[in-house]
């Protein structure tokens, strides 16, 4: 104590800096909680708003139920009818007939299907059927070389389909035909598999909501008046509606997770890097390429490796998706929320009791005990996601991709347009465009920077954290899918997903039954870089203890 008086009284120079220094951090500290309280107290009053609204509006709405199921073709998964027509027990005609004849009863009530080539496929299925009948290859030839022929799949409405609309959701994009495969669907094509249609998206693939102003909005196969997510909505809402036995999305900030997650299907956002975006809408660029990914959707977990070993192409080896995994040599961890965002609508109850069940599982099955941990720094989700995209300078602005990269549409003017119904753009596109020019504003800021090395902390906490041998088990949305519109009071409610794609990690998403709302519950298994074979396998286990996708339709 007597030495550092010394040395204190020697240097009146440090105490003069601490005492100008400690007003300036009171100020900050205190702006700082005006900040959270401001942005939580707005966050409030739209939550209370919103659930007066649409409580109101959704009152006594009735849902129309989909057709019930008598064809048990529709109820089998993809490996499983692969496997069926390799070894002539069903042909492909068949299945892909009994594909078609269900979109065509549940499109007039969920509006997932935007394009078809049903007659193409049909051809494409005959034409497999005698691959297999003469006799050309044999069974272990074609599991090899074509693990998916004659098994019909779709993609979103941002991936091209050769002869098919890819709109992206754009205006005006509304008459563009893709005159060659995207990469993802060309793959497909070489393991044997047919495209039969696209789906709907939200505009330019940008929000959480498949809903745009060339084709509406997409509904939930379980409750019509609630959300089928975005941007791979009408993906999630097909496959959970037993439209196609598997499918392809895309995801930059959860369009594949969220969709899962709401249509109560798996989702599989992979490594980045593995699996080729080249063919699809918009085109990511910079450090944006690495957000974006490319991944398959489907009823079941055992479809989820096979279908990205055929997307990943050439990278599928970087995987070790042949390698098997024993879950109880794994460690696991898992985050109950994002420690309090005050831009985020907290965890529901019910979530976080299907979390619990899941360790609770772990440890009854297995004797496996699930650490709980908290990352402080998940807290600034939004602002963290928002900086990293704002980050890649090579980009094109939002709003210019609204015009087709050919200017910029101005976003104000939309706006009123928008209000007068005169404009091409949902209020959603609007409304991103502008959080775009006020994230723009703050680039240049301390505050920017201090966010981009946040993200890069976090990327480095959770790398050690997982390992070659961790998973993470993390909430995939706040809530249960919210009614038409009901994002717009909720926009950064995506936080969950977002921070896993700017972290570069593989996550599985994971449906969990149904909820007290008759509304899917699920979760996400995050893994690390090139570890997507432990997420998948973790997949496989909760689908066997917890049941997996629920069919939304009465099975005769």
């Amino acid at each position: 104590m007597v030495n550092c008086m010394n040395y204190l009284s020697v240097q009146p120079s440090s105490l003069s800096c601490l005492q100008h220094r400690m007003p300036r951090r009171r100020k900050k500290v205190d702006r700082m909680w005006w900040m959270d309280l401001l942005l939580r107290t707005i966050r409030l009053v739209l939550e209370g708003a919103s659930r007066l609204i649409f409580g109101i509006m959704y009152y006594g709405s009735t849902h129309t139920p989909l057709p019930p199921i008598t064809n048990l073709v529709l109820l089998e998964s993809a490996t499983a009818l692969a496997t069926k027509i390799r070894t002539k027990k069903l042909t492909s005609e068949e299945v892909v007939k009994s594909f078609i004849a269900r979109i065509k009863e549940i499109n007039p009530i969920l509006n997932c299907v935007v394009d078809d080539r049903f007659e193409d496929a049909l051809q494409e299925a005959r034409e497999a059927d005698e691959l297999i009948r003469f006799g050309t290859m044999d069974e272990a030839t074609l599991a090899k070389t074509k693990p998916f022929l004659g098994v019909p799949f779709t993609t979103k409405d941002c991936f091209a389909v050769k002869g098919l609309k890819q709109t992206a959701g754009l205006w005006i994009r509304k008459d563009m035909v893709a005159e060659e495969d995207a990469d993802a669907v060309r793959v497909m094509r070489e393991a044997g598999a047919i495209p039969l249609c696209v789906t709907n998206v939200s505009e330019l693939c940008m929000w959480w909501e498949s809903c745009n102003t060339i084709y509406g909005r997409t509904n939930n196969p379980y409750v019509n008046c609630r959300i089928v997510g975005g941007s791979s909505g009408g993906e999630g809402c097909l496959q959970s509606a037993c439209g196609a036995p598997f499918g392809i999305g895309s995801d930059i900030g959860g369009s594949i997770r969220m969709p899962s997650f709401f249509n109560g299907i798996f989702g599989h956002k992979p490594t980045y890097g593995i699996v080729s975006n080249l063919g699809q809408e918009p085109v990511a660029s910079g450090e944006a390429k690495e957000f974006l990914v490319t991944g398959p959707m489907c009823k079941y977990a055992q479809d989820l490796g096979p279908m990205l070993k055929v997307l990943g192409a050439g990278n599928s080896h970087m995987l070790k998706l042949d390698q098997k995994v024993d879950i109880r040599n794994l460690r696991y961890f898992y985050i109950e929320d994002d420690g309090g965002s005050p831009m985020v609508t907290p965890i529901q109850t019910e979530l976080r009791e299907a979390q619990r069940k899941i360790v609770q599982h772990l440890e009854k099955a297995y004797g496996i005990k699930a650490k709980k941990i908290t990352l402080k720094k998940l807290k600034a989700s939004v602002l963290i996601y928002f900086a990293k995209l704002g980050s890649v300078e090579e980009a094109h602005t939002f709003c210019e991709e609204l015009a087709l990269k050919k200017g910029s549409i101005n976003v104000w003017m939309e706006l009123v347009k928008w209000c007068v119904k005169c404009s091409r753009h949902t209020f959603a596109a609007l409304l991103l465009g502008v959080l775009e020019k006020l994230n723009n504003h703050n680039k240049h800021t301390e505050n920017f920077t201090k966010l981009l090395a946040m993200c890069a902390d976090l990327k480095q906490e959770m790398k050690e954290l997982l390992g070659d041998d961790g998973v993470l088990l993390f909430p995939s949305h706040p809530t249960v899918a919210p009614y038409h519109g009901q994002p717009l009071f909720r926009p950064f409610n995506f936080a969950y997903t977002a921070i896993i794609n700017v972290m570069l990690l593989p996550s599985t998403q994971c449906p969990l039954g149904l909820g007290s709302e008759g509304l899917p519950l699920g979760i996400q298994v995050v893994a690390n870089h090139y570890q997507d074979h432990l997420s998948l396998a973790v997949a496989t286990e909760l689908e066997k203890a917890f049941g997996g996708w629920v069919c939304p339709s009465e099975v005769k």
